[in-house]
């Protein structure tokens, strides 16, 4: 084969493995950022449904601990969200959600409670049904940021 020959083809290999190999790494970059942008979603989007089943429920703790009269409408939010916890958190938060819920109509049903009454059972951890989801919640958000971690 002729020299020219072989430096041109010599040429044409070698700036073909560098577009290659170019190709690749901007590749496996954009691979590598769109699954951390993923994983930053999934953990935001789980701390906003945490945040709103938190809020929701305190609302109608503190409302049945006033009222014994409740209206099964006002906790379609508060199911809403432990339905959509079902979809994306674990057995374990959702089963604290779902604690919480019933400690929520427990609470309807009993009697109403004055000031005194609900800060003593707020001051008491055992009766603070929002206690054990947090700490739940916590363990879970947890997991996924050191999985989140170990993975970049």
């Amino acid at each position: 084969m002729d020299a020219a020959y072989l430096s041109a083809v010599s040429a044409l290999a070698g700036s073909l493995i560098g577009s290659l190999s170019s190709l690749t790494a901007s590749w496996l970059g954009n691979q590598i950022q769109f699954k951390t942008q993923e994983r930053a979603a999934e953990l935001h989007n789980r701390q906003q449904l945490f945040r709103d089943f938190i809020a929701e429920a305190s609302k109608w703790y503190a409302d049945a601990f006033e009222h014994d009269d409740p209206k099964v409408s006002n906790l379609v939010n508060l199911y809403t969200l432990v339905s959509r916890m079902r979809i994306l958190a674990s057995p374990t938060v959702v089963a604290s959600a779902d604690r919480v819920v019933r400690t929520i109509i427990q609470a309807y049903l009993s009697p109403n409670k004055s000031f005194r009454d609900v800060f003593q059972v707020l001051d008491n951890a055992a009766m603070d049904p929002m206690r054990e989801f947090s700490d739940s919640c916590r363990v879970e958000l947890d997991a996924l940021r050191r999985a989140a971690r170990l993975q970049d």
